[in-house]
């Protein structure tokens, strides 16, 4: 990619210089002048980033801590309480009023879809936001936040708006996964119908036995992600992105409530080994691979994705964070659904006309380590950048919020990195046989205009220039 750039660089510059070359007869046509690379070391002086004012641009990402469902600190917080509390940060961090808000998406899978939906209102009215501002729910499964936040965008583009935000909640502990009513008995006459009601963990199993994922590898994986997201959390990698939350919180041996404030991430265990995690037993299979242990947790939380196009943030003068580049959903066998991240990544990948090598994060969702070992290992995904501050397997993953907190723990840690992090993809297995994938590029790679200001009413000014 930095060939075809510096390629690019110089034929620009042979241009320029044709240009700049004397036309005097009887002189020598050869040209004197002489193009010296870039000190940019790329496209700079003339078009260093890609960039445009109609781009899709992420200003601020936020998620409340994640807790352990039924155990955790959330495990009394009602869903629009936590919805509510990173609805209310995004505009008090951001400064902007939320009566401009074209939509907002919320992601949420397991809470009643006509209940939720209500709950998402509260939760707005909760935040301060006014009635003007319409919500609305998405579902598709485990990737209903990366779906919102992809709506959104895809609101935007077509300019139904230019100001949106997307998130996701869910109340694991308050809400069961289970199946309501009957099955319809034609499904046993097709065997891709019937495998969409296997259950997760039996996909693991499938997925580790046909693909041959050992044991020790997949926990191996699950210490990595407590270790990983132990450091983040202890060397304070997350507390840019997290929003504190006051909720009631019921004792569950005495029945005492008291109010807490939640500020940190419960689920993780960095004193976590393989030795501690091979006496466990597999769950969903006699003599299987898949453990609670190596397997995501089941988890409180919600998350917000403020978005609106770069013409939008620079008339408001607000700092991007990252750019919304692209977005795909393809369908897998729902067998051994966990394989769909390696189908939807090297498609939004494409459609966002990179390559694999050209992406130097990924926040690929730990449903089981057997799927997130199979995906890592079919696209040749390099470790070190792969759930570099842990995974679903230490944070948990609260279905219809994990899309939208991974997008928000990816574009907070690309920041950090600066330079050394442009491209970013967040990817997730999806049940029923699905997978999804975006690619986000970090917001300061471009250079922006430092002079964006309001035009002032001057009198010698054209009326087209005021």
């Amino acid at each position: 990619m930095e060939q075809a750039s510096s390629s690019r660089a110089a034929g620009r510059q042979a241009v320029l210089l044709n240009h700049l070359r004397p036309a005097v007869s009887g002189q020598s046509q050869e040209n004197p002048l002489q193009a010296q690379a870039c000190l940019a070391g790329d496209s700079a002086a003339y078009e260093r980033r890609a960039s445009g004012l109609d781009d899709v641009v992420v200003i601020s990402a936020l998620r409340t801590p994640m807790c352990k469902a039924k155990r955790g600190a959330l495990k009394d917080c009602p869903a629009d309480d936590m919805l509510a509390a990173v609805l209310q940060a995004t505009v008090d961090r951001t400064g902007v009023d939320p009566a401009a808000f074209g939509d907002v998406v919320i992601g949420s899978v397991l809470g009643p879809s006509s209940q939720r939906a209500n709950e998402c209102r509260i939760a707005m009215f909760l935040a301060g936001y006014p009635q003007t501002v319409p919500v609305r729910t998405v579902n598709r499964q485990c990737s209903s936040g990366l779906q919102a936040v992809a709506d959104v965008a895809a609101a935007i583009r077509a300019g139904f708006y230019t100001v949106g935000l997307a998130g996701g909640v869910e109340a694991m502990s308050q809400t069961p996964m289970a199946w309501e009513g009957g099955v319809n008995p034609r499904a046993a006459q097709n065997k891709k119908a019937m495998s969409c009601l296997i259950p997760m963990g039996v996909t693991s199993e499938n997925v580790a036995a046909k693909y041959g994922i050992a044991r020790e590898v997949q926990d191996k994986m699950a210490v990595s992600s407590h270790q990983r997201a132990a450091k983040a959390r202890d060397t304070g990698r997350f507390k840019d992105e997290i929003v504190p939350v006051k909720t009631m919180w019921k004792d569950p041996k005495s029945g005492e409530e008291k109010e807490i404030l939640v500020e940190h991430d419960d689920g993780i265990r960095p004193d976590i080994s393989t030795a501690a995690l091979s006496k466990l037993k597999a769950v969903f299979k006699k003599d299987g691979t898949t453990t609670a242990g190596n397997s995501s947790q089941v988890t409180d939380g919600a998350a917000a994705v403020l978005m609106m196009t770069r013409r939008e943030a620079l008339q408001r003068q607000l700092p991007i964070l990252g750019i919304f580049r692209s977005f795909s959903a393809v369908g897998v066998d729902p067998a051994i659904m966990g394989v769909g991240p390696a189908v939807a990544i090297p498609e939004a990948v494409k459609q966002a006309g990179l390559s694999i090598d050209d992406i130097d994060l990924f926040e690929l969702n730990e449903a089981f380590a057997s799927q997130a070992t199979y995906c890592c290992d079919k696209l040749g995904l390099d470790r070190e950048k792969v759930n570099v501050n842990g995974g679903a397997i230490a944070l948990g993953h609260p279905l219809g919020c994990t899309g939208a907190r991974c997008t928000a723990t990816l574009l907070h840690e690309m920041q950090k990195r600066g330079k050394s992090a442009r491209f970013g993809v967040v990817s997730m297995c999806i049940g029923s046989g699905m997978g999804a994938a975006a690619v986000f590029e970090r917001g300061g790679e471009t250079d922006e205009p430092k002079n964006v200001r309001p035009a002032q009413k001057m009198s010698y000014l054209s009326r087209d220039a005021q």
